[in-house]
């Protein structure tokens, strides 16, 4: 596997790769779970799919396996901050007010979304080893821009994930249902950098349930099989 890390103004250096990612997204989020966000017949892509955005993507043989998209609190763009501030505001639906205690807006938090992997990946090491990756490359850009921590919308699984590789997740808002997917979610945060060893994964355990990030619209109900394609996002 290969991570690559870049952002709008650095596509021409990698191919297909930002295309094949947004593609990736829309065949889960759109295709599978049926989500209402923006898209073709080929990618979905959104407001936050911007300037100020920046993206982790993992390559297997040229193939895009996996990936997410990070960008600063303080992100401004149009009418458009970041995902959760928006969320905040009343620009999007389904999101609570109450998932956060105050409005995030510092150069010291990033957040996290769209976080996706292929059903393509499909052993307990190599999920792993991909999940790895997109973090690691998401903190990566985090610290090199002077940042000390990322923050996520997501299902509590995540926290437990993360936590498995190294990285010291923690829940700062209170959990949620959505009543669109049935899932828990709640605002998780962690530092830009692994403070935990890395405690691998048993190869027998059960598959775990896929895990995603909240949609930037709101949902259709998720397809109770949709965990049966072993695709993990966030």
């Amino acid at each position: 596997m290969e991570q690559i890390t870049f952002n709008l103004a650095q596509l021409h250096l990698h191919g297909t790769a930002f295309f094949d990612f947004l593609a990736l997204r829309k065949r889960f989020f759109v295709d599978e779970l049926g989500w209402d966000i923006p898209h073709n017949d080929s990618v979905e892509m959104d407001q936050y799919d911007n300037p100020q955005a920046y993206y982790s993507v993992v390559l297997r043989d040229g193939e895009v396996i996996g990936g997410a998209r990070v960008m600063p609190t303080t992100a401004k763009w149009g009418n458009h901050t970041h995902m959760l501030r928006d969320a905040l505001k009343g620009k999007l639906i389904d999101i609570p007010p109450s998932v956060m205690k105050a409005d995030v807006e510092t150069n010291e938090m990033w957040e996290c979304t769209r976080l996706v992997m292929s059903n393509d990946v499909d052993t307990h090491a190599d999920r792993s080893k991909c999940l790895g990756l997109i973090v690691q490359g998401l903190v990566d850009v985090v610290a090199e821009k002077g940042a000390s921590n990322l923050m996520s919308l997501s299902p509590l699984a995540l926290m437990r994930a993360l936590r498995q590789l190294g990285f010291d997740a923690e829940r700062i808002g209170e959990p949620y249902l959505n009543e669109g997917d049935g899932r828990r979610y709640a605002v998780l945060s962690m530092p830009a950098k692994r403070t935990m060893p890395h405690i691998p994964r048993a190869t027998h355990r059960p598959q775990p349930q896929p895990l995603h990030d909240h949609p930037s619209c709101k949902p259709h109900i998720d397809r109770p099989d949709a965990g049966a394609s072993g695709r993990m996002i966030f």
